[in-house]
């Protein structure tokens, strides 16, 4: 694969039958494509700028060594369990009260109860007990009733 002979017996190189058509193709979509292409580029290549930026201040910013330094997050950790510790300590105490108070009134509830039930034995009934709410006093003349299912029979 030195070289070609073409019909006039001289030797040229060879040539790649697809070059040609890619450099069209290739110029075709840049006239129709090349101001897209050029702001896609730039986009990317900031978005890439930006993001190089952020992980090379990140290990060396100041803030990032407070926040993890054991001591200080020690610290900090011991000093949340502490208030966590006083607040539910305080909850205790309130919770304390609060079932104190209940058996102080359930004792005077109890010493009264037997009194309520007396009052309670007393009193009449307002209703008997076969009342039903939905049907009135139970039978009667007047009493409602639904409608017939299904279309109605007017004619």
């Amino acid at each position: 694969m030195d070289s070609v002979r073409d019909s006039s017996g001289q030797n040229r190189p060879p040539e790649n039958q697809d070059l040609p058509f890619l450099s069209i193709l290739a110029g075709e979509i840049l006239s129709q494509y090349g101001w897209y292409l050029l702001a896609g580029t730039i986009m990317v290549y900031l978005f890439i700028q930006h993001l190089r930026k952020r992980m090379s201040a990140g290990p060396s910013d100041p803030i990032f060594y407070s926040l993890h330094d054991s001591s200080k997050v020690a610290r900090r950790q011991t000093s949340q369990e502490a208030a966590h510790r006083k607040m539910q300590e305080e909850l205790n105490a309130k919770a304390a009260i609060i079932i104190e108070k209940q058996k102080q009134s359930t004792d005077k509830a109890g010493s009264s109860s037997s009194t309520a039930q007396k009052t309670k034995t007393g009193k009449k009934q307002l209703r008997s007990n076969d009342y039903s709410p939905l049907m009135g006093q139970g039978g009667g003349t007047c009493s409602w009733r639904p409608g017939r299912r299904g279309p109605s029979s007017g004619g």
